[in-house]
C-alpha cells in the first residue's frame, strides 16, 4: 500500500515541467507565509541559516571521524566555502562586527579542518576524478561581478568589492559538490544530510531577505544601497535556494521512503 508521501511524489513526478515549476513556487510561498506567522523577528532566520550550515559541517566531521572516508565529498566545494567565509569575516571585521561574525568564525574553523582531513589524513579515499568541476568557472565570474556590481556604501572600494565577491561566491560554492553527486549518482547518508542542511540554510537565508523586504515594503532595497547591488543580493539568495531545491526534494522523498542511500535520477543536479 502506498503511503501518502509516496503517492504525492509519484503524482508530482508525472506532471509536466510547467506544473512542477508552479507547484515549487506555490510550496515556496506557503513556506514563507508559515515562517512569517511563526517567526516574529526575521533577523533570527539569518542566524538560523548560519546555525544550520554549522550543523551540516558537524555532520561532515562526524562522517570523517566515524567512517574514516571522504568518498563522495567535494574538496573544491569546501575550499570555495572557506574562501567566501574568510572574505566575509574580513568584511565583518572592517565593516560590521556582530553575532554573524562569531558564527562565521566557527564555521570557517570547522571547514578548514574538513579540508585538512580530505587533503592529508583521508587523501586515499578522496574521489579526485569525480571532483572535476573547474573552479575558474565560478571564481572568475564572481570577481568580475564584484568589480562591476558591489555595495554603494562609504567604505573603501576594496572592502566593497570583497563584500560583493563573497555574496556571489556563496551562491555558487556548492556547485562542485553537486557535480560529484552527479558523477557518482549514489549519495551516502552523511553527505546527503550535509547537502540537505545547506539547502535548508539557503532557504532560511533567502526567506530572511524576502520577508524583510515585505516588512519594509521594499524600503530594504534602498537601505542596501543604490544601483544594481540590492537586486543582486536578492537574486544571489534565490539562486542559492534553487540550485539545491531539486536535490532537497529527492532527499525528502528518500527519507520518507525509508532509503538509507540516496539514488539520484539522471539530470537531477
Amino acid at each position: 500500500m502506498k503511503t501518502p508521501i509516496h503517492a504525492v511524489s509519484t503524482w508530482v513526478r508525472r506532471q509536466p515541467p510547467k506544473v512542477k515549476a508552479f507547484l515549487a513556487v506555490v510550496s515556496g510561498m506557503a513556506a514563507l507565509v508559515l515562517l512569517k506567522l511563526i517567526v516574529h523577528d526575521h533577523d533570527n532566520l539569518f542566524v538560523a541559516a548560519e546555525a544550520v550550515h554549522s550543523i551540516g559541517i558537524s555532520v561532515l566531521i562526524y562522517k570523517l571521524m566515524k567512517e574514516k572516508t571522504c568518498a563522495g565529498l567535494s574538496l573544491k566545494s569546501q575550499e570555495l566555502t572557506a574562501i567566501f567565509l574568510a572574505v566575509r569575516l574580513y568584511c565583518s571585521f572592517v565593516m560590521e562586527y556582530d553575532i554573524h561574525t562569531i558564527l562565521d568564525l566557527a564555521t570557517l574553523g570547522t571547514t578548514l579542518w574538513v579540508i585538512y582531513m580530505i587533503r592529508f589524513n583521508l587523501k586515499a579515499t578522496y574521489m579526485e576524478e569525480k571532483d572535476n568541476f573547474a573552479l575558474y568557472y565560478v571564481l572568475a565570474p564572481c570577481v568580475v561581478l564584484a568589480v562591476w556590481i558591489h555595495p554603494s556604501t562609504s567604505h573603501n572600494i576594496l572592502n566593497r568589492i570583497s563584500w560583493g565577491f563573497c555574496v556571489y561566491l556563496e551562491a555558487v560554492s556548492v556547485l562542485p559538490q553537486l557535480r560529484v553527486m552527479q558523477n557518482t549518482k549514489i549519495v551516502e547518508p552523511f553527505t546527503a544530510h550535509y547537502v540537505f542542511a545547506l539547502g535548508v540554510a539557503r532557504f532560511f537565508s533567502c526567506a530572511h531577505w524576502v520577508l524583510q523586504m515585505m516588512d519594509t515594503h521594499g524600503r530594504l532595497l534602498v537601505v542596501l544601497g543604490y544601483g544594481l547591488w540590492p537586486s543582486m543580493v536578492i537574486i544571489s539568495e534565490i539562486v542559492q535556494t534553487f540550485i539545491l531545491a531539486d536535490f532537497c526534494y529527492y532527499y525528502v522523498k528518500s527519507v520518507f521512503g525509508g532509503q538509507l542511500v540516496l539514488r539520484l535520477p539522471s539530470g537531477v543536479v
